[in-house]
This record gives structure tokens, sequence and C-alpha cells, in this order.
């Protein structure tokens, strides 16, 4: 193949006379969390369509590609298991729902809903992204919930209380680090323990919140007895 001279007479790099040639087409678009950018971006999402190119001209199709993920930002294409990491903005609102859940089933447990476990709990909650959360707000919300469900309190949880921490923890945990996880599960114990030890139903509620954080029984048992040792 001779080479092509460009226009300041150097010789170019040669023409390409095979290929393929992959054809993008958009059927989607939204928001997520660009692992190129590392940051909340739109992005596009494309199914793709190969065909062989001769001279760079497409003669003859060569079958679908996986469809990708384009970041409107970057350009960069990734493959659809990308749009699993919830933004920014999403996993923000994941963990402030998911302490308000811990604090509420705690409390609940404690039975007393004393001054202090709602001063700790309502902390924990404004900290988590609640700003305006108050210590009469969230002993309103614990009456409600035992009125609403016949719960007694200082019980051991019920198979309804497990199934909303675990629908409130479950997403979340895949995407915190095990610092992360056990943060929240100490927050739930340092509500526990503000009113003095541990009760059954508050060991039973924070074994579930540990389980559903994929958290193991043993560190369970070991970071809940290192949040009664003042640091």
């Amino acid at each position: 193949m001779l080479p092509v001279r460009g226009r300041n007479g150097r010789a170019a790099r040669p023409a390409r006379l095979l290929g393929t040639r992959t054809a993008w087409t958009p059927v989607g678009d939204g928001e997520f969390f660009c692992p190129g950018c590392g940051g909340d971006r739109n992005y596009q999402r494309l199914t793709g369509h190969r065909r062989f190119v001769v001279l760079g001209v497409p003669v003859l199709p060569r079958g679908e590609t996986a469809p990708v993920v384009e970041c409107a930002a970057c350009r960069a294409h990734f493959g659809t298991d990308a749009l699993d990491r919830p933004t920014t903005m999403r996993f923000s609102a994941m963990l402030r729902d998911a302490v308000h859940t811990v604090a509420l089933a705690v409390l609940t447990a404690g039975g007393t809903c004393s001054r202090t476990a709602l001063e700790t709990a309502a902390g924990a909650v404004r900290a988590a992204g609640f700003d305006d959360c108050t210590e009469e707000q969230l002993s309103a919300l614990v009456e409600a919930l035992a009125a609403d469900t016949g719960r007694i309190f200082g019980e051991p949880s019920g198979a309804g209380l497990a199934i909303e921490l675990h629908e409130a923890l479950d997403p979340l945990a895949p995407h915190l680090a095990a610092v992360g996880r056990e943060s929240v599960l100490l927050q739930g114990a340092r509500i526990a323990l503000a009113d003095g030890p541990y009760t059954p139903a508050e060991r039973d509620v924070l074994s579930t919140v540990g389980a559903a954080l994929t958290i193991c029984a043993d560190d369970v048992t070991r970071l809940l007895a290192a949040a009664r040792t003042p640091s």
C-alpha cells in the first residue's frame, strides 16, 4: 500500500482499507455517577450496531454490541452496571433515611424514649441530613408507630421492624465502605446507651441493623462492646 501524501508533502499514514465501525443509537438518558469524572453527570444509554467497513464505507452488518452508557461530560463509555451506583444526591438521601430508620427502631426498642436518648437520636438524624429534626418529632413518630402496628415498647423487634430496617439498609450497604457501615451501627448503639445499658430489645434491633449492613455477628458484638467504652 502506497503512503498518502499530505498537503505539506510529507507522507501520511496509509488509508485503512478494512475494519469495523460501530454506529451508536441513543435509547435513553438520565443522571449517573460517572466513574471517569468522579461526580454526578448526565448520560446517554446507547445501543451499537457493528458494520464491516471497506475504504471507510460500511458494507456489511456484523451484529450488535452490548449497550453502553456515555457520559455527557467526558464522553467515555461504561458498561450499564455503572448505573447501579447511586448519584451523590441519591446516596445522601439513602444514608439520611437509613439513619432516621435506625434511630426510630432503637428508640422504639428502648421503650422509655428518655430525653437523653431522644437528644442523641435527633443529633444523629440532623447530622445525616434532616436539619430540622427535633426530639419532639421523633417522640411523636415512635408513639405513632407503636399505635399503628401494635408494638409494645421495650419488646424484641418483630418481623415488621426487621423488614423496615432491611428495606432502608440493604440498598445502602453495597455502597458504603466498612467504616461507613460500622458508623451507622455505632450511631444506633450510642442512642441505645444514652439512657443506660443495652436492653435485650435494643440488642436485638442492633443485631438486625448489623446483619442488614452485612457486618458479621462477631464484629457486631465487638462494636457494641466498644461503644460502651468511653472514648
